[in-house]
């Protein structure tokens, strides 16, 4: 029976892709751009979710990974260029081979230094808080990560020492380095790498969940995780690079972002607890409300009210003292028997005050007996009293 099921083998190795490069209407597509592409979408995917998980708006991210993502890409290329000058410039070789990006050749620390540099114009420009964006980014930087390996395995480059694994990676003579032609399978630190980072993207998470990770501690945490793991993996390739003090270049730059990354995780901790607020105001599309001076305070704004009400009042009492008439014309003197002077009789100004008086004896209250200012006896008091032989005027007959 045991005779009739086919054999499977198992390779005791992971073999290396035939091809990297496809050639569709002429033009290439290389593999290699495809995982950078396929990781910035899924970083952004994650941040996304993260992002508008605090309330953040969809629509600034989108503002800020604009920036971000194009600053990242040549961060990346000007950090490899930099940091592997040998390889484009001197004797032999071609400096135009510097922009060759589908070559392979993108340096994580460039990615995410200019990355962040992007990303803080555009939060400034924004007013976005910054390290609040760089909490929410920070798994998705790992998960980018994680599909941008595998670029070098179709590549067949970054790879460690070699082994007799069952996991170790085939790599074809023509990408073998000096020494090392007589040796088919290597380390896959790649895929070391990509499992790594599968755990950093876990760790933020969960540590998120468990912890509030504000004030940039999300990202410093991956930033801290990440370095762990680099140092190990990166001292496993045996792909030419630079050292110092019998270090890789990059193990250095690992160690020294490690102590700089839990150095300010603990101060942030310590000094800024809690998380920043994503749930309004330009993070999550709204205006930035604008205060005035007068109303910082409800003391100044109940002040201020005051007073308006104040000045209104006040408005209003001279605006009625305005509008009483002023007699711009001399009164005319009574006689003994409560008559008006020769010239009086003629005068037209003379008739008018007459006419005015004979109004106020008609309007005036006959209980009131309320002297004038500086104690003499009002125009009507004298009219009453001059003029004896007028009837009296209830006060309460009809008026005209």
């Amino acid at each position: 029976m045991s005779s009739l099921i086919p054999a499977v083998i198992v390779p005791a190795f992971i073999p290396s892709p035939s091809q990297g490069v496809w050639h569709v209407a002429g033009l290439p597509i290389r593999a290699y751009a495809l995982c950078i592409l396929a990781g910035i979408f899924a970083g952004y995917w994650l941040t996304r979710r993260r992002w508008v998980a605090r309330g953040g708006s969809p629509t600034v991210l989108s503002d800020v990974m604009f920036w971000a993502i194009p600053f990242g890409l040549v961060g990346a290329r000007i950090y490899h260029v930099i940091t592997d000058a040998e390889l484009y410039f001197g004797e032999g070789r071609h400096p135009i081979d510097a922009l060759k990006i589908w070559h392979g050749g993108l340096g994580i620390w460039g990615a995410v230094g200019f990355g962040c540099l992007g990303a803080y114009l555009a939060c400034r420009r924004a007013g976005v808080p910054f390290l609040g964006f760089l909490d929410a980014v920070a798994p998705g930087v790992a998960l980018a990560q994680i599909f941008g390996r595998f670029g070098n395995y179709f590549n067949q480059e970054l790879f460690g020492r070699p082994t007799t694994r069952p996991w170790g990676l085939e790599i074809d003579p023509a990408h073998r380095p000096d020494g090392f032609a007589d040796f088919a399978t290597f380390h896959p630190t790649f895929l070391y790498e990509a499992i790594w980072n599968v755990g950093v993207v876990a760790l933020v998470i969960l540590v998120g969940r468990r912890f509030t990770l504000g004030h940039g501690r999300a990202f410093f945490l991956y930033v801290a995780a990440y370095c762990a793991g680099r140092v190990w993996i990166e001292n496993m390739r045996i792909d030419t690079v630079n050292h110092f003090l019998g270090l890789r270049l990059n193990v250095w730059t690992s160690i020294i972002l490690f102590v700089l990354a839990v150095v300010a995780l603990i101060i942030s901790a310590r000094t800024k607890p809690g998380q920043e607020d994503l749930s309004s105001g330009p993070a999550a599309g709204q205006p930035t409300p604008i205060v005035s001076a007068g109303a910082a305070s409800g003391t100044d704004a109940a002040s201020a009210e005051s007073a308006t009400g104040t000045a209104t009042a006040a408005g209003a009492t001279l605006v009625a003292e305005s509008t009483e008439p002023e007699s711009t014309e001399p009164e005319a003197e009574l006689d003994s028997t409560g008559g008006t002077g020769p010239d009086a009789a003629t005068s037209p100004s003379a008739a008018a005050a007459t006419d005015a008086e004979a109004i106020v004896v008609e309007n005036a209250d006959p209980a009131s007996d309320i002297p004038a200012a500086g104690g003499e006896r009002t125009s009507t008091e004298a009219v009453k009293d001059t003029n004896t032989t007028a009837p009296a005027v209830p006060g309460d007959g009809a008026r005209d």
